[in-house]
């Protein structure tokens, strides 16, 4: 195993070493002619630009095949960058048990397409679980806490029959991140509580849960309500707050609130506040309400790339904050009562007899 290992790492070595190999050649024939033949020691011009022309062609010879070395890792770099990305925070399904769904992020990080942003839906034998939630702070820093989050919420999501034990279990994977990050930071404070920023990070988060009838099971641990598109746009009711996750302790009861519906054709617009907290350079905040009035109609992956257009095009290009976006639309049309036949006559009640 160690001699494999040694063998690729000498591979990828010569590989990030090829393109030098020709300047190098041909630096070396230029020193050999500069030093070992005897017409290019004879003084007069056309001996000197003849020897700048060479040592130039050479010089520029190393700079392209150091440039190309340097792009050649770079797309490397950026490939596995964004495979794990995706692997991270990859794109929920199109449909999950007749739920269209579509969802995408904006990173305030200027190179990342994640940040401190996550969502992720699964179906599930009670329903289709859904999970949107925004880590205190944004960019790569905030990793961390996106992957404990997610982590538990696809493993928690089809073991816990109660929405409220995947709660739990979603408060628990943060503890336990943050505990590890304050002890990697201060490990010569690994017996006692942590005083340190990582001590104080939270989450808010929004879990839904959709049933096969239309039903919501919700609960909001600090984080903005949804969007519902139908006749109309209109925030969706989720019930009295919970505190963020690592901020305090969950309540020792959980219900959640289950007085909102989702109906055939509606959709849902779950967000983070990055997307409603925008500004341009007035200093106005981006109005996501009006911007999803115009985009009642529209298909969940085209009201993700529109409104990420608008808020683009609203600040500048400039976010200050990661955006995520996770849309539901309901899929699930009854069908309608079909009209009796032509020549096909009802059957009668039967007459009721009195006494």
């Amino acid at each position: 195993m160690i001699r494999t290992r040694s063998l690729v790492s000498d591979g990828s070595r010569l590989r990030r070493l090829a393109p030098l190999a020709l300047p190098t050649a041909w630096g070396a024939v230029a020193v050999a002619w500069k030093f070992g033949c005897p017409p290019v020691r004879q003084p007069g011009l056309p001996m000197r630009i003849a020897t700048s022309v060479v040592f130039l062609t050479v010089g520029i010879g190393l700079v392209l095949g150091l440039r190309r070395g340097l792009a050649r890792e770079l797309a490397l770099a950026r490939a596995v960058a964004v495979a794990t990305q995706q692997v991270l925070l990859r794109p929920p399904p199109a449909r999950l048990d007749g739920l269209t769904l579509a969802a995408g992020q904006l990173s305030a990080s200027r190179g990342a397409s994640v940040g401190g942003d996550l969502y992720e839906a699964v179906a599930t034998p009670y329903g289709v679980r859904i999970v949107i939630g925004d880590v205190r702070g944004h960019g790569l820093a905030a990793l961390g806490a996106v992957v404990a989050v997610l982590g538990s919420f696809r493993e928690a999501a089809h073991d816990e029959a109660e929405l409220g034990g995947v709660l739990r279990r979603l408060e628990r994977a943060l503890e336990r991140h943050l505990r590890e990050r304050a002890r990697d930071e201060h490990p010569a404070r690994s017996g006692t509580a942590p005083e340190h920023p990582a001590a104080e990070e939270f989450v808010t988060l929004l879990l839904l849960e959709v049933r096969s009838d239309g039903r919501l099971s919700v609960f909001n641990c600090g984080h903005p309500g949804p969007y519902r598109l139908g006749r109309a746009v209109e925030r969706l009711p989720v019930g009295e707050p919970l505190p963020p996750l690592g901020v305090l302790p969950l309540p020792a009861v959980l219900t959640p609130y289950t007085a909102a519906r989702l109906t055939p054709g509606e959709t849902l617009v779950l967000h983070t506040d990055g997307a409603e907290e925008a500004r341009d350079h007035r200093g106005r905040f981006f109005a996501l309400d009006s911007a999803l009035a115009g985009l009642r109609g529209a298909a969940p992956d085209a009201l993700v790339r529109e409104v990420h257009t608008a808020l683009l095009h609203h600040t500048g290009g400039r976010l200050t904050d990661d955006v995520a976006l996770l849309v539901v639309r309901d899929d699930r049309f009854r069908v309608p009562a079909q009209p009796a036949e032509p020549g096909l006559r009802r059957p009668r009640p039967a007459p009721s007899s009195r006494c």
